[in-house]
């Protein structure tokens, strides 16, 4: 399993607890009147002044992902004491749109995905320009400096991928499918382009699909027509949870029965993990990704700290398997993990 990504985030989480009694915390405030629940973040409230934070994510309609990613990023907000602007859009122009809207707001702080660094670049830069703090979180790790954004929090896509690829060699795979539900995005490409590099140095192949993520039945007709036109595919891997659990009738039902796998999870994956129709699912803890982008901006506005000194700080990748089902589905049912 990863291992370093965890000690970092866990070390940043820590920095965060201590940075709260620093700067004094008050079991009388009130919990700030966010958007949706706080997933966990109950206990004391920061008694620095309210703040509003804008968070910015390329969500497409439907992903269960970014329920997770935001119940983190909503409990830093209740504890902090912050006013937590959410706002979302797939398409790279109208996302840059929602950051130059939050500019123009004079939000104290933006936490914006770089899905689509090349849209988002000099909007970014003109939060920066304008003295906003800007952090980013979950895609965009190989850009994420160049944009000007001053923190990152989130996995390593390529070495995910590479680990994954590995993993399918070691379990006797030769062929696998990479099934890319947003054309272009940063993260889901490099999580194929790993896997390609982790499975052929294995002497395997991989072969990318793309499928449009937002129709679930396009989704599932173009993998079925895949896996019939090309029964050497011996292993199927997703890129996300909603998408391998919608698979699992099509792999099932297909002639040369591959295995399928997949990156992230949600609440109904682990019972697929514990059942064998999913063999693993490689893991981001997207709930910290949300947690510590908010917190991050807190700590930087009461406090001047930049959690990783200004370097990545890894949330992942880590397995999510048989071995360890046990200890995350507990979480994952409470739409943590």
């Amino acid at each position: 399993m990863f291992r370093s990504g965890t000690r970092a985030a866990t070390a940043a989480a820590a920095l965060a607890c201590v940075a709260l009694i620093a700067a004094g915390c008050s079991s009388q405030g009130g919990a700030p009147q966010s958007s949706g629940g706080g997933g966990g973040g109950g206990g004391a409230v920061a008694n620095t002044p309210r703040i509003t934070i804008a968070y910015i994510t390329h969500q497409s309609p439907g992903d269960t992902f970014w329920d997770i990613v935001r119940k983190g990023a909503e409990a830093a907000a209740a504890k902090d004491n912050v006013d937590l602007k959410l706002s979302n859009d797939p398409e790279p122009g109208k996302q840059a749109t929602l950051v130059q809207n939050a500019i123009d707001s004079k939000v104290a702080g933006i936490a914006v995905t770089i899905a689509y660094p090349d849209q988002l670049k000099s909007v970014i830069q003109k939060a920066r320009a304008a003295n906003i703090p800007v952090v980013a979180f979950n895609s965009g790790v190989d850009v994420w400096q160049d944009t000007g954004a001053m923190m990152y929090f989130g996995s390593d896509e390529s070495l995910a991928g590479e680990t994954g690829g590995k993993r399918i060699a070691e379990e006797g795979g030769k062929h696998a499918l990479c099934v890319v539900q947003q054309q272009g995005h940063v993260a889901l490409e490099a999580r194929c382009a790993g896997l390609e590099k982790g499975l052929t140095a294995a002497g395997g192949k991989v072969d990318k699909l793309y499928v449009t993520g937002t129709n679930m039945p396009s989704v599932t007709s173009t993998v079925q027509a895949k896996l019939a036109q090309d029964p050497s595919i011996d292993y199927v891997i997703t890129l996300g949870a909603p998408f391998a659990l919608a698979l699992l009738p099509i792999v099932a039902a297909s002639a040369s029965k591959p295995k399928l796998a997949t990156f992230d999870s949600n609440k109904d994956l682990p019972a697929k993990i514990k059942s064998g129709e999913v063999q693993w699912a490689i893991d981001q803890q997207p709930y910290l990704q949300g947690y510590l982008s908010v917190d991050s901006l807190w700590l930087y506005v009461n406090n001047g700290n930049v959690i990783g000194g200004g370097q990545t700080t890894k949330t992942g990748p880590a397995f999510i398997d048989k071995t360890n089902i046990d200890a995350v589905q507990k979480f994952a049912a409470n739409g943590t993990r």
